[in-house]
């Protein structure tokens, strides 16, 4: 029996809500509740305009926006704008980082490092094509 339903996209949509979950409960656990210095020394750039109580909201709203994309099975431009509210956060977390470590706090090179990494795997993530079934070639590994 062929499924002719339109494809569920699901890869995406479970790297959506994994990410979504993990930057929401980053937002609300490590900034919100746990502000800490060696965090905040490193945001310095971003926090000079920025309080850290409302960066947090940014990560859980951004987590939350990506979940209601996850939520979505065939609405791409709502998945793509997902990948774009993951992607944001991380890579405003690494230009921060990497200001600080090329001004005045050079440990802050190792985090700039991997927020950059994450909000680039992010991106390639989002341009990566979830095909239907039908589609699909089939490998003796899957």
């Amino acid at each position: 029996m062929t499924d002719t339903a339109a494809p569920s996209h699901w890869r995406r949509r479970a790297f959506l809500a994994t990410l979504g979950t993990g930057w929401a409960a980053y937002g609300a656990i490590g900034v919100l509740s746990d502000p800490s210095y060696s965090r905040s020394r490193g945001l310095t750039a971003i926090t000079a305009h920025v309080p850290m109580g409302v960066l947090g909201w940014v990560w859980v709203g951004c987590g939350a926006l990506a979940l209601v994309a996850a939520a979505r099975p065939c609405w791409a431009r709502l998945h793509d704008l997902g990948f774009a509210a993951l992607a944001a956060p991380a890579a405003l977390w690494g230009a921060a980082f990497t200001v600080a470590a090329v001004t005045t706090y050079r440990q802050a090179a190792g985090s700039a490092c991997g927020w950059l990494a994450f909000a680039l795997g992010v991106v390639w993530a989002a341009g990566m094509d979830d095909p239907p079934p039908e589609k699909r070639e089939e490998h003796p590994w899957t």
